[in-house]
Parts: structure tokens; C-alpha cells; sequence
């Protein structure tokens, strides 16, 4: 388990798939602001679930996010898009709801910024995200991500145009104490 100063980043577990699936995917409005593509219904149970882990996928590094008082499931992190040309990768990640609000968001950028510039061994990382997505911006900034641009009307959600922010952070700049 990668460690954080309050959430661990582990493999996913069967029993965390329809948790997460129930507060996340089956959240039709929260989880049409975080994904590039339509919500549409999945099959509980199905292969095709959108929480279940290929371990084959090399360009995907999925966690399950756990409290590390506890080891309760408060949501996913995910390294993805991993470029190891390039040697760069996105981020991203999803709250449970009752995991709101309490600084883990700003813990899982940390840790998933240490597992990519530390074990992975890449040099850039990359944030996209809503312009009005305030969590996820602030804790982006928190770990160091610097506003690279913004992506005017690129993301259809729920019925219209909304601005994405890119935040990027280099290893260079990158400080693990920084939160």
C-alpha cells in the first residue's frame, strides 16, 4: 500500500467494486463532471463495470482509496493515459460523498505525485479538470500543479458547454512536502 498522512492507495478489491460503483458511476451528475464520455448503465456484477481492474492494462494504475485510521473505502485514484515515451501520465480521482471535504483529495494527489515521479519514474504530470471543480483544483495547487491553460467549452456535461482547467506539475518542481 502506497501511504499518504491520512488515506493509503491499494489495490482494488472485489468488495470495493460495487461500493464504488453504487456513489460513483450510479451518481449520473457527479460522475458526467468527472468523465470525457457519456454515463450510461452498466450491469451490476458485469466484467465491464467501470471499477473493475485489468492488471494487464499497463497504461492504467488504478487504486482503491482507503482511510489509513480504519482502512475504510472513500474512493479511487488512478494514474492513467501513462506514456512511457514521454514519461508522463494524468491523474484523477472520485469521493465517496461522505469523503468530501476533508482534505483527502489534496493526500491522494500526494501520494499518486510520489508513486508516478518515485516508483514509475515519470518527469510530467497532468491535471484536467472543470473550471468550477474547486476541490480538485485546490488540491492540485496544494501539491504543487501549476495552471497551464484553460480549455474553453471542451467538455459536454449534462447539457452543456463547460471550460476544463490543465494543471501540470514537473519532477523538477515537484515537492513531496508540499502539502
Amino acid at each position: 500500500m502506497l501511504r499518504g498522512s491520512a488515506v493509503g492507495l491499494r489495490a482494488r478489491h472485489e468488495a470495493d467494486i460495487p461500493v464504488l460503483q453504487a456513489e460513483l458511476y450510479d451518481d449520473v451528475v457527479n460522475y458526467s463532471r468527472s468523465d470525457d464520455g457519456p454515463w450510461r448503465p452498466i450491469t451490476p456484477g458485469s466484467k465491464r463495470a467501470e471499477y473493475v481492474v485489468d492488471d494487464k492494462e499497463q497504461g492504467h494504475a488504478s487504486f482503491s482509496v482507503v482511510e489509513l485510521d480504519g482502512g475504510t473505502l472513500v474512493g479511487t485514484a488512478t494514474l492513467w493515459s501513462i506514456d512511457t515515451h514521454n514519461r508522463s501520465a494524468h491523474i484523477g480521482l472520485g469521493l465517496r460523498p461522505a469523503a468530501r471535504g476533508k482534505g483527502y483529495g489534496t493526500d491522494v494527489v500526494a501520494v499518486l505525485s510520489h508513486y508516478a515521479f518515485v516508483v514509475r519514474g515519470l518527469r510530467r504530470l497532468q491535471i484536467e479538470t472543470l473550471a468550477d471543480n474547486a476541490a480538485m483544483l485546490r488540491a492540485a495547487e496544494r501539491n504543487g500543479f501549476v495552471r497551464e491553460g484553460v480549455l474553453r467549452s471542451a467538455a459536454w456535461v449534462m447539457g452543456e458547454f463547460l471550460d476544463e482547467v490543465v494543471l501540470g506539475l514537473l519532477v523538477q518542481d515537484w515537492q513531496p512536502d508540499s502539502r
